[in-house]
C-alpha cells in the first residue's frame, strides 16, 4: 500500500511567512555574534585574557554553525518554490518529494539552531565563570 500526501500549490506557500521570521531571527543572531566578536578582539588585544580568548572559539564555532543554518533554510525554501513550479506543472509525485525534502532542510537548520543555541549557552557560563572569579 502506497500513501503519498497530494501537495497543492498553497501547502509550500503556507512556510513563507515561517520562514521570513526564521531568517529574522537567524540574521539577528548572526549581527549580535558579530558585534560580540569585535568587543572580545578589542578586550582580548587590552588584556590577553583567557576568558575572551576562550569565548573567540566560542563564536568562531557559533558562526559556522549559524551560516550552515541559513544555507539548510535556502535550500529549504528553494525546495518548497520547486515544488509550486512542480505542481503547477502537474508533476505531482515530484513534487510530492521536493517538498519533503525541504521540509527536511527546514528541519536540519531548526537542528543545528539548537546546537547554536546549547554553545551560547555554554559561552554565557564561561562568562559567568570569569565574573565569579573576578
Amino acid at each position: 500500500m502506497s500513501v503519498v500526501m497530494e501537495v497543492s500549490i498553497n501547502t509550500p506557500a503556507l512556510l513563507f511567512p515561517a520562514i521570513s521570521v526564521l531568517f529574522l531571527a537567524y540574521a539577528n543572531r548572526y549581527l549580535a555574534i558579530a558585534k560580540r566578536t569585535r568587543e572580545l578582539h578589542s578586550l582580548y588585544n587590552k588584556t590577553q585574557s583567557f576568558f575572551a580568548k576562550k569565548q573567540v572559539e566560542s563564536l568562531r564555532k557559533r558562526i559556522r554553525l549559524i551560516i550552515t543554518m541559513q544555507l539548510f533554510a535556502v535550500m529549504g525554501i528553494i525546495c518548497c518554490v520547486l515544488t509550486m513550479g512542480l505542481v503547477f506543472f502537474g508533476l505531482q509525485l515530484m513534487a510530492t518529494y521536493t517538498f519533503l525534502v525541504g521540509m527536511v532542510l527546514i528541519v536540519l537548520s531548526l537542528l543545528i539552531s539548537m546546537w547554536e543555541l546549547m554553545i551560547s549557552t555554554q559561552s554565557l557560563n564561561i562568562e559567568l565563570e570569569n565574573i565569579e572569579g573576578s
